[in-house]
């Protein structure tokens, strides 16, 4: 995988860019291992997860999840069900010290992922709200089911 770098926007502390880049990287490696539990554990207690994969697998009228425990159990229902077009490639994210952006482009070096633009917002040493913006790729993995292996 290419090595992410952080891209601080504005005047953002060192000591803060260095926190929002473990956050990152913690976040990252969980995904990387399906751990739902790490995942989890860096994310707020009151926590908000907006994103149409939540509408989609959950069949509910809105795509939001509220709360670390509700959304253990999703992300642990995801890990078991994500299709080989999910890849993780990124080059870089950008952070103005509060909120964290990057994105997931359609065409890699490897052919094509899906396309996300993923934005969280960090408070506290944790993820506050974290919002998934899905790409046309994306959107047509949702219509053909295939998070559901």
């Amino acid at each position: 995988m290419t090595e992410v770098k952080a891209q601080a926007t504005g005047n953002v502390a060192p000591e803060r860019l260095r926190e929002i880049e473990a956050i990152h990287h913690r976040w990252n490696e969980a995904l990387q291992r399906k751990d739902a539990d790490a995942a989890a554990a860096l994310y707020a207690p009151d926590t908000v997860l907006e994103s149409p994969l939540v509408r989609h697998v959950l069949k509910s009228e809105e795509g939001i999840i509220r709360g670390r425990e509700e959304l253990r159990e999703f992300v642990r229902e995801i890990f078991t069900r994500t299709p080989a077009s999910r890849q993780i490639y990124r080059t870089a994210f950008f952070t103005d010290g509060e909120t964290v952006l990057w994105e997931y482009p359609r065409q890699t070096s490897n052919g094509e992922q899906m396309d996300f633009v993923e934005v969280m917002q960090i408070r506290g040493g944790l993820i506050a709200r974290h919002h998934v913006y899905w790409g046309w790729y994306g959107v047509k993995i949702l219509e053909e089911n295939r998070y559901w292996r």
